[in-house]
């Protein structure tokens, strides 16, 4: 396999697994909306291998387009065709990720996140292009406790977000299922992403109001917030906060590439899997953990609980390391790092 789309591919998670896919001599066509992204992500991945000694810049096709526009998606098939670099593999990462902008405006999830992917699905097969990777989430489960979530948990989402991943699961599968199939898919449920990558050229540039907790806390500790807003101070944990598995971006990143590999060996198949550290930390803990790594303070205040959040969100990630021989290899203290670096040698974002 030489050609893959990425969709959404200047985004947070995209822009690293783009630098990984460029770094293994694949071709890759980018598609991206820049609602929540930027282009300059893709620059800075290319100076990156420019450092590594690879000159990735004939091997990269950027795109602005919306997979809710099916002549978007088509566009690149058929570059990809004129090129001689037909695609053969989708990692999809496209589509708006807020639980609770999903709860204010359900129908822009719906329409980004589900009709999308749908669009994007009626391509690939008109190109028979069966192969893909999926972007999904923690949220597609019911939680009631501390325990580990495992591949075979409940499936029962709390927030729209988290019913659009789900949603958009049940079609792949029913894509797989269907009558002389030949699709590889694996629905990757990843927990809670933060970090950066170690050179500080790229990391999480959210456009607006931060929705996750990493990049308001390196805002919050750099000045540009005068404090962390931690939601419940009562929730049934050790000391009230919830508690996440936070999975460093690089390590989420190389898990797609896992995936993406074990597909192609594989028979035509659906699978899901968890990508997390099996490891929970509660949001005091990583703000003290934060705050020792890099010597600042983040100030925070307690408010009310949110509507759609959990106590406590775990991956039971025993089934990546025996399926994709995908272990984490990097811990809190060095998301806590990288993430660190990259927000001072970035205080403006990508508008550096």
């Amino acid at each position: 396999m030489k050609s893959v789309l990425v969709t959404g591919g200047a985004g947070f998670i995209g822009s690293h697994t783009c630098l990984l896919l460029l770094e293994q001599g694949y071709n890759i066509f980018v598609i991206d909306s820049f609602i929540n992204s930027s282009s300059r992500s893709i620059k800075k991945v290319l100076l990156i291998l420019k450092e590594m000694g690879i000159d990735a810049q004939r091997k990269i096709h950027l795109t602005n387009g919306d997979i809710k526009n099916p002549s978007d998606i088509e566009h690149i098939f058929k570059m990809s065709y004129k090129l001689d670099k037909k695609i053969e593999a989708v990692i999809h990462f496209a589509g708006l990720k807020s639980v609770s902008d999903s709860i204010i405006d359900p129908i822009s999830y719906w329409e980004n996140n589900v009709v999308g992917t749908i669009n994007l699905c009626k391509v690939m097969e008109k190109y028979n292009c069966k192969n893909i990777v999926f972007s999904s989430s923690a949220t597609v489960y019911k939680t009631e406790s501390n325990k580990l979530l495992n591949e075979e948990n409940i499936c029962e989402p709390v927030n729209p977000y988290g019913y659009t991943k789900l949603t958009i699961e049940r079609i792949l599968k029913n894509l797989h299922s269907s009558k002389s199939s030949n699709w590889r898919i694996a629905s990757l449920r990843y927990f809670n992403p933060v970090g950066a990558h170690h050179s500080g050229f790229i990391g999480e540039d959210p456009l607006g109001k931060a929705n996750n907790i990493y990049p308001q806390i390196t805002r919050v500790a750099i000045g540009k917030q005068s404090r962390l807003k931690i939601f419940g101070s009562d929730w049934p944990t050790s000391d009230g906060t919830g508690v996440r598995d936070y999975i460093h971006v690089m390590d989420l990143a190389e898990g797609h590439l896992s995936a993406l590999n074990y597909l192609i060996k594989k028979k035509p198949q659906f699978i899901a899997i968890n990508l997390g550290t099996g490891k929970g930390t509660t949001v005091l803990e990583f703000i003290k953990i934060f705050e020792k790594v890099n010597k600042v303070k983040v100030p925070f205040s307690f408010e009310d609980r949110r509507p759609g959040d959990n106590a406590s969100v775990i991956a039971d990630n025993s089934l990546a390391k025996s399926l994709l021989n995908w272990h984490p290899k990097r811990n809190i203290e060095d998301i806590c790092k990288d993430g660190w670096n990259w927000q001072v040698n970035n205080p403006k974002g990508y508008l550096n």
